[in-house]
């Protein structure tokens, strides 16, 4: 019996990574369509350094990571052999694994990082040194703490004296290495003042201008812009320099009726803290508002997300919405991936849909990203790839996202379906498995820092870190 005759493709290898570019063009190889991932990895190897230690690369054929044979992915893409395959690589992602955690007293509602590399850091002006890496968290018992990467905590904000409202919090940023907002379930927006000297957090400013629950903040240093997200369906605009905001809404604030009067009389006396409005109110969405973003590269335009199933495109200098996007589900978090052109939002449908929000796009949504077993309550973009992206869930679960990891999906409307890189799970589980309900693990709030790695809060009171061995 005759074996199967050997087939063989032409591939032209490429990268978008200069430290690992080839010296010189091969030209198109003729390789055999039996290989899979690690053969390929290795011809690039052999090309690239032939005499170092090997690195793990991860191939990509036509933009898509290859998870088959070269045979199988050809067939079931419909693509001939005798067509010349576009191979990319680039360096494997190594599993994420637990570095260290940071146990609190209340559950952990969210996290930032001020890093040489965040946001924030940049919009400090070079204040912020490597190996100064400074973690901001929220928790229920309403407080911000500020943490170093030893598990320290530096400095704790005191209780707000609010009238005895709850104030349990919900979102926290770095604006800057001396400025931080936070905000929560007693619908304040608050400034704190950070001094790394005195390891004191205090609060500089009061913003009223919501009525129920703020669920979510977001930031522009260079602006000095602030924008949260409420469950009284709107969405805010505020100035981080107080003196720009007006006066806030007297039926806003906590003295305005005689029962939160007398409880703050009864309560702890404190230090007068300026209160002030917000400079614009958006309207338009018909449930809360859960998520809001600036776009990355124009802070001028915003795009907030909601219970509504709705992602809107705002105008900020005229407060105008242009753009509404509707979905099939409650929408509960949003990331974007600038260079992609694309948002991720998190459903409460237990996936992420990514959505063009172009007004000449064809489609709402792109891909969908499948792996959660519940609600994806938060999302993260990758620092250091264009295609990277975190969510966290309330499944108790991390998951990290490459959206080159894709198969054709079967479902009409969903684009294409992009599968999960990794899992982190909860230390605190401690490797017990975790039910879709997540309870007492679940992650409520996840951030990828290119210094620091990905970190993760929740349920289980923890501050959780995950980075690669030997980044």
């Amino acid at each position: 019996m005759d074996s199967k005759p050997e087939v063989k493709v032409p591939v032209r290898l490429s990268t978008r990574d200069p430290s690992i570019q080839l010296e010189q063009e091969p030209g198109p190889l003729l390789v055999q369509t039996t290989l899979r991932r690690p053969q390929l990895s290795a011809l690039v190897n052999s090309l690239l350094r032939p005499d170092d230690k090997p690195i793990p690369f991860d191939i990509l054929i036509n933009g898509q990571f290859l998870r088959t044979t070269i045979d199988e992915f050809l067939t079931n893409n419909g693509i001939s052999a005798e067509t010349t395959l576009d191979v990319e690589y680039t360096r494997a992602l190594i599993p994420p694994l637990n570095v260290t955690s940071f146990e609190h007293d209340d559950w952990v509602s969210a996290v930032d990082v001020l890093s040489v590399s965040s946001v924030a850091g940049v919009w400090s002006g070079g204040n912020v040194q490597s190996g100064q890496e400074r973690i901001l968290s929220a928790s229920y018992d309403g407080l911000v703490r500020v943490w170093d990467m030893s598990g320290n905590v530096l400095a704790t904000s005191d209780a707000p004296n609010n009238g005895g409202r709850i104030t349990s919090l919900k979102s926290a940023k770095w604006i800057s290495d001396k400025k931080i907002v936070a905000a929560g379930m007693d619908n304040t927006v608050r400034l704190y003042k950070y001094d790394e000297d005195t390891r004191t957090i205090a609060p500089s400013v009061e913003l009223f201008s919501h009525r129920w629950v703020v669920e979510n903040l977001a930031v522009h240093g260079p602006s000095n812009r602030i924008l949260s997200a409420s469950a009284d369906t709107t969405v805010s605009l505020f100035s981080s320099n107080a003196k720009e905001n007006p006066a806030p809404p007297s039926e806003l604030l906590p003295s305005s009726n005689t029962a939160a009067n007398k409880r703050q009389k009864l309560s702890k006396p404190d230090k007068t803290v300026p209160a002030r409005g917000a400079l614009t109110k958006l309207s338009g969405h018909t449930s809360p508002v859960s998520s809001v973003i600036f776009k990355p590269d124009d802070a001028t335009v915003a795009y907030s997300a909601s219970h509504d199933h709705s992602l809107k495109t705002w105008d900020l200098p005229t407060s105008t919405c242009v753009d509404t996007r509707t979905t099939g589900h409650s929408l509960l978090s949003l990331g974007a991936l600038p260079k992609l052109n694309l948002l991720a939002a998190g459903t409460s449908a237990r996936h992420i849909t990514l959505i063009d929000p172009r007004a000449s796009a064809a489609q709402i949504s792109v891909m969908t990203l499948r792996g959660h077993k519940n609600a994806v309550v938060s999302l993260d973009a990758d620092p250091s790839s264009d295609y990277g992206l975190l969510s966290g869930s309330h499944d108790g679960t991390v998951q990290v996202w490459d959206v080159r990891s894709v198969r054709p999906s079967q479902v009409q409307g969903e684009g294409q379906l992009g599968e999960s890189m990794y899992t982190i799970y909860r230390d605190s589980a401690k490797g017990r498995p975790t039910h879709s309900h997540g309870e007492d693990v679940k992650v409520f709030g996840v951030r990828w820092d290119k210094e620091v790695g990905i970190v993760s809060a929740g349920e289980d009171k923890r501050v959780q870190i995950n980075r690669p061995v030997g980044s």
